[in-house]
């Protein structure tokens, strides 16, 4: 069991690497996980995906955080990757010359990891691993409402989730048609239909697929939906969804003439912050060490 954890956290040091390089060297924890279930070529979306659950807490997780949460500090110990709060990570300027071709995390960063003799290493490691917990709590704090929203929206009967997505789309800066759509049944197969003004004289048509699913949308379901805006003559499509997308309906979503814009659960707690759709931003406040250090 051992031998197989180093062997997946040797794995995902390198595919950690590849994600941030693709994503510009400055990314998130989630935007690295989300690269590598979307594009890695090695390990798959299943395995980024899969649950368990715990036998202590009978709460569900997924082991594959663990794995890459490793695998990331490792990189950070080694030098590979920056940061100053633990949240916002930085390729350094070994991060960006790494050469994939001979990049071997068995020699280029176990032996580091190994070395008895660095007491200044092993105490970096001890501060990371206590820092890295740290922020994990607050991150948890911080998003508890992005999980009550999802979870709100999971409860929705599907008429109420179409009324949402159509307001969101609104928000947005797209008019949205006020009978395409809108009558919940014999609507072609949209969800909503509405026009988009991209500068002084060019308007585009852009359809609308909302599904509040608890499972994945998969590519049958994008394909289905751009077939339904032929009736339309749809420049473009936009589907919304709680939960995700599917590997194959991400790269379906982006083939054709007509690019499908995916929206995601964590896309759509995005939209409502930036655009406060039916929410009210609270300001609090976090005690800092002074107040809790031991005199």
């Amino acid at each position: 069991m051992a031998n197989r954890q180093i062997n997946s956290e040797n794995l995902a040091m390198k595919e950690v690497l590849i994600a941030m390089h693709k994503l510009g060297g400055q990314v998130t924890r989630k935007d690295i996980r989300n690269e590598i279930r979307d594009s890695s070529e090695v390990i798959s979306e299943a395995e980024v995906d899969k649950t368990l659950v715990s036998k202590k807490t009978g709460e569900r997780y997924h082991p594959f955080d663990y794995t890459m949460n490793f695998a990331v500090k490792y990189l950070i110990l080694v030098g590979f990757i920056n940061t100053d709060d633990n949240r916002t990570l930085e390729l350094s300027e070994k991060g960006r010359k790494v050469n994939f071709d001979n990049f071997d995390a068995v020699k280029d960063v176990r032996p580091f990891l190994e070395d008895s003799s660095s007491n200044e290493l092993k105490q970096k490691h001890l501060i990371e691993i206590d820092s890295a917990k740290t922020a994990t709590d607050e991150e948890t704090e911080e998003d508890q409402w992005r999980e009550d929203l999802l979870d709100a929206l999971m409860k929705m009967n599907p008429k109420k989730f179409e009324l949402f997505c159509r307001g969101l789309l609104t928000k947005m800066g797209i008019d949205v048609d006020d009978k395409i759509g809108v009558r919940y049944v014999a609507d072609g197969g949209l969800d909503g239909f509405g026009y988009v003004r991209s500068n002084d004289y060019r308007t585009t048509r852009v359809a609308l697929q909302a599904k509040r699913w608890q499972s994945k949308v998969s590519s049958p379901e994008i394909d289905k939906f751009r077939g339904a805006m032929d009736k339309y003559n749809a420049e473009f499509g936009i589907f919304i969804t709680n939960s995700d997308f599917t590997r194959d309906a991400v790269k379906t979503a982006r083939q054709g003439t007509r690019i499908i814009t995916l929206i995601n659960g964590d896309e759509i707690c995005d939209l409502v912050a930036k655009y406060n759709y039916y929410v009210e931003p609270v300001t609090t406040y976090r005690l800092k060490d002074f107040y809790t250090d031991k005199d």
